[in-house]
């Protein structure tokens, strides 16, 4: 029987409607022992259970794993990766021959809370955002698997960004097989994957479908993508026939993977150039060359308490874009900050155009792809933001 922990009375209306967190100020008391990343009970201060998760340390204690009072044992494990798996089979982008890139777990939207899985080819990446997660990873992987019935010969285990401590060892590294083939395909195009030190799990899976549709943009387009990373859209918008694409980013490893991603699809094509520089340093000396432009920054808010210096970045970003980009011209924009709502994203956008002086028209609202699934009790799940603007 897993130890307890109890709530304050009246702290346990959220859980009623099944949303996956117990926050640290809703406990009453909690049974003697309990360490961190440890299987336990959520009851009422009578004693009537209401869920079981992993304990952690922090604002969010317990990790729903389950609201019936079961065993976390291989077969709920195996049952839930089953569930996500056939989830991204009936939408399409697993066992896709041109496209062996998704991502197969998705914490709390796939009734999971704390893990990330994606695939890239026959190489599983699964990443613990908990403590209770990483001290299942052998289990998981088991059933990983077990599940996935050869659709996988590697599972890399890659955490060592994510948790909030630093364990001795077994941070990362090959849980099952071990492959240096790091190249996976997206929609029919080909780029490397940096599972051993990359961003993430190595590449943004979250754009996919966002970069397709930049790709029906991009015909006879100047394209100026702005925190390139691996650059994706960069080399979609190359195969929509932009005029040229220019990637940029600060990291001068991001850099070199963009240019081996656009080698590996388009060899010695002339139209691609990337630089290493800050990217408001690069907005500020650019010329008004681009008329296609992309801002997917990595996430300016962490917190809530950053929320408000984030939202003036968002601002200051899109303003300085506004403000290079040609008349006629079209802005990607993007924010993956989870604690930035559709509304405050929106609004800096909205504050940016009228400091800029330009008229601009929504084409597209964008989001997040299905195989990022969110849970419909748990909307904090909602965190890829993004608006396509014409602009006059």
């Amino acid at each position: 029987m897993y130890k307890q922990i109890r709530l304050r009375k009246g702290k346990d209306e959220s859980l009623r409607r099944f949303h996956p967190w117990v926050f640290s100020g809703a406990i009453q008391s909690m049974d003697d022992g309990i360490e961190e990343g440890e299987t336990v009970r959520v009851v009422t201060v009578s004693g009537d259970f209401i869920a079981v998760g992993h304990y952690q340390q922090g604002s969010i204690a317990v990790r729903v794993l389950s609201f019936r009072d079961i065993v976390i044992d291989d077969e709920f494990w195996t049952s839930r990766l089953q569930s996500a798996l056939q989830m991204r089979l009936a939408i399409g982008v697993a066992d896709n021959p041109q496209n062996n890139t998704y991502r197969l777990v998705h914490g709390e939207g796939d009734n999971l809370p704390g893990l990330i899985v994606d695939v890239y080819g026959d190489t599983a990446v699964m990443q613990a955002h908990s403590i209770g997660m990483h001290l299942k990873r052998k289990q998981i992987a088991k059933s990983l698997a077990a599940v996935m019935q050869g659709r996988i010969a590697h599972i890399y285990y890659k955490s060592e960004t994510t948790l909030p401590f630093m364990a001795a060892d077994d941070m990362n590294g090959f849980l099952l097989g071990g492959s240096n083939d790091n190249i996976a395909t997206e929609n029919g195009l080909k780029f490397r994957v940096d599972w051993l030190k990359g961003q993430k799990t190595g590449f943004f899976v979250d754009q996919r479908e966002n970069r397709s549709l930049l790709e029906r943009f991009a015909r006879g387009k100047r394209v100026l993508n702005m925190f390139c990373y691996t650059g994706g859209f960069s080399f979609y918008a190359m195969r929509g026939g932009a005029e040229l694409v220019h990637s940029v980013d600060s990291s001068e490893k991001a850099i070199d993977l963009t240019r081996q991603n656009v080698e590996l699809n388009f060899p010695g094509d002339s139209r691609h150039k990337a630089f290493c520089e800050d990217a408001f340093k690069f907005l500020e000396r650019a010329g008004g060359n681009y008329n296609l432009i992309i801002l997917d920054p990595p996430a300016f808010a962490k917190h809530r308490g950053a929320l408000h210096n984030a939202l003036k970045g968002y601002t200051r970003l899109n303003q300085k874009a506004f403000e290079k980009i040609e008349k006629g011209g079209i802005l990607f924009t993007f924010s993956c900050s989870q604690v930035v709502t559709k509304d405050h994203f929106r609004n800096a956008v909205f504050t940016a155009a009228a400091l800029a002086k330009r008229k601009v028209r929504i084409l597209h609202q964008l989001h997040q792809p299905a195989d990022h699934p969110i849970n419909i009790y748990h909307p904090e799940g909602e965190y890829l933001k993004g608006l396509v603007l014409y602009v006059e």
